[in-house]
């Protein structure tokens, strides 16, 4: 499974640093059961506060993997016959 998180809170970082490996800024890796991995996505959940997170994993879908994601970011998951894909939400004028 990989994780990835942008703007995230120093101890949601730190959480999962305890379990996962770091290898580039905000980008972890390791390999843990669903029930595990569901755990851990709780946690980014709860803790991500302003910034957001991907987490893709291995899963039995034509794709081979599934992701769920969490916070605002421009990239929204979407169902389309079965494929997980993503779309694009319009860029904010305000930004």
């Amino acid at each position: 499974m990989v994780i990835v998180v942008e703007n995230a809170p120093p101890r949601l970082r730190g959480r999962l640093a305890v379990w996962l490996l770091e290898i580039r800024a905000g980008v972890y890796v390791g390999r843990y059961s669903r029930k595990v991995r569901e755990r851990i996505w709780e946690q980014v959940e709860s803790g991500i506060g302003p910034g957001d997170a991907v987490m893709a994993w291995a899963a039995p879908t034509d794709q081979g993997f599934d992701f769920a994601t969490v916070g605002k970011n421009r990239r929204m998951p979407r169902d389309f016959d079965g494929l997980k894909l993503v779309s694009f939400a319009p860029k904010d004028p305000s930004a």
